[in-house]
């Protein structure tokens, strides 16, 4: 975070910047020294980016861990479920038909409803075919809800070709909105990470099996609704403040997982703290390879994300064999 608000198109000396959020604190009274213009580069767009991009990155990837979870499938990731393409196609939706500053006002508010939304109906199609929503079927049931909301996002957006560029930027991700969105997700962001914190020891006890975990007294079918309605919401929420930001859910949890362990008690904590990083460090590779242009996170997120995708499928076939 701290390079995150020093780095940028701008440079920023860093001893100012110190003393500049040393002044904000209560009872603290320091100089910075910097001028109005630096004080409103760095507490009207500085900050809040890199506060926002930790956010959604923490939210993104303890999703992830909980998906992982509550399926048992390395392979999972917030956007399993249909989040991603019920976002996609209700802020395609808005931006086609409402348009103007009616449709920017209402991306945030449709891409909530469309993320929560295409986890619903992943989860009541994989429930009504598989008794109960068994991993498998969910899994199943996901895949084919993206496939049909993103052929009719796709069918949208040619009914008006002139909206594609702003609809592929958002698409792409942006973490460059200011305090209101901060406050808009804060609400969503502190239930679902409550919720999914105090069901770790839970997850735990789901690795081992429905069947053991029903014979320790875990009710595996509500534990998995509970994390799985956790995990949506912190998606919706992230999906809602910065558009589509793959791979973070699938490269922070195997990290941690890797570096201490497989305890959801320590992985979702560690998760949220690593793709807070993860995400931070991205948007400032975003904001400066191409200064005074910015790349979209989504790119930068891809380039690292992809590669580890194609590991982490390799080392679920070997273990498979």
């Amino acid at each position: 975070m701290v390079v995150g608000v020093l780095a940028g198109a701008a440079g920023l000396p860093a001893r100012g910047v110190a003393l500049a959020l040393l002044d904000r604190l209560p009872l603290v009274s320091a100089h910075s020294g910097l001028t109005s213009s630096q004080e409103g580069l760095l507490f009207q767009l500085r900050v809040p980016r890199v506060l926002l991009a930790a956010l959604v990155g923490g939210l993104l990837a303890m999703a992830g861990a909980g998906y992982q979870g509550v399926f048992r499938n390395p392979l999972a990731d917030p956007y399993l479920l249909g989040a991603a393409a019920g976002a996609g196609l209700t802020v395609t939706l808005v931006v086609v038909f409402l348009g103007g500053d009616a449709g920017v006002a209402a991306v945030p508010v449709a891409a909530f409803a469309g993320a929560v939304g295409g986890v619903f109906l992943a989860y009541a199609l994989g429930s009504a075919a598989g008794r109960g929503g068994g991993t498998s079927t969910l899994v199943l049931a996901g895949v084919a809800v993206t496939s049909f909301l993103t052929a009719i996002q796709t069918f949208v957006q040619q009914l008006k070709v002139d909206e594609l560029q702003r609809i592929y930027s958002w698409i792409l991700g942006d973490v460059g909105g200011g305090w209101e969105q901060l406050a808009m997700v804060a609400p969503y962001a502190a239930v679902s990470t409550v919720v999914m914190l105090l069901h770790g020891r839970l997850l735990d006890v789901l690795s081992v099996g429905d069947e053991e975990a029903t014979g320790l007294g875990v009710h595996a079918t509500r534990v998995r609704f509970v994390v799985l309605l956790a995990a949506s919401l912190a998606t919706a929420a992230a999906v809602a403040v910065s558009g589509l930001i793959a791979f973070v859910g699938i490269v922070v949890p195997h990290v941690v997982r890797r570096l201490a362990g497989w305890s959801y008690r320590i992985v979702l904590p560690l998760s949220f703290l690593g793709g807070a990083a993860f995400l931070v460090l991205a948007d400032t590779v975003a904001r400066t390879v191409l200064a005074p242009a910015e790349l979209p996170i989504g790119v930068v997120t891809a380039f690292v994300g992809a590669p580890f995708f194609v590991t982490v499928l390799r080392m679920s076939r070997r273990v498979d064999a």
